[in-house]
This record gives C-alpha cells, structure tokens and sequence, in this order.
C-alpha cells in the first residue's frame, strides 16, 4: 500500500495559480498511474487529471484542460499539479490516488491522504 499525503493549497484569487503536492510513501509507487482528484463543497467527488507511470502520458478533465498540468517525480515519489487560471469553481478539496488506467475515475487505494484546500474568491 502507498500512503499519500497533499499539500499546497490556500487562498488564492481568480486568475491566480497554485502547484499542488502529493508526497508518496511506499516502494511500489513508480508502477502506479496516479491522479488527481477533487472534492467540492456539497458535490461527488470528480476526476481532474492523471500521468502515466513513467511521466509520458497525461489526461485531464475538460473543465481543466489547458489550465491545468500534471507531472511526476519518480525520484522524490511526488507527483504535482500546476493549476494555472484558477476559476472560482476549481475550490475544493484536492486528493491524489492511483488509478488502473488514464481515463479512469476510480481509485485504487481506499485510504486517502488529508487532501489540501484550494480556494478561489472571485
């Protein structure tokens, strides 16, 4: 199993950016897909973007794309999302997991980390 745990997030105002972390524990991180996840208030929690294992393939929501960009580090087993733009509606609780494939909405690990809030006022 691989513990997670984000960070990164704050207050920021639209049109602002943030780059967020996810620090992974655990061996077997490199063999993962790992995505981003969301979670705002009042609404299901929805996929946001994932990367390949070795960092060459990435997909990512519509409601993201092109504002938003994933990367990992296998060495510092990080991955993190650089959210440019930001949007009122991206404000949410931020999570990262592994997935089975690119597309894929579920996650692998049922313990997810504290996540990290993002805010963005109008």
């Amino acid at each position: 199993q691989v513990q997670l745990v984000e960070s990164g997030g704050g207050l920021v105002q639209t049109g602002g950016s943030l780059r967020l972390s996810c620090a992974a524990s655990g061996r077997a991180f490199s063999n993962y897909i790992m995505a981003w996840f969301r979670r705002a208030p009042g609404k299901e929690r929805e996929f946001v973007a994932s990367i390949s294992w070795n960092g060459v393939s990435t997909y990512y929501a519509d409601s993201v794309k092109g504002r938003f960009t994933i990367s990992r580090d296998g060495a510092k087993k990080t991955v993190f999302l650089q959210m440019n733009r930001l949007k009122p509606e991206d404000t949410a609780v931020y999570y990262c997991n592994a997935v089975n494939y690119m597309t894929s909405s579920n996650p692998i690990f049922d313990s997810w980390g504290p996540g990290t809030q993002v805010t963005v006022s109008s």
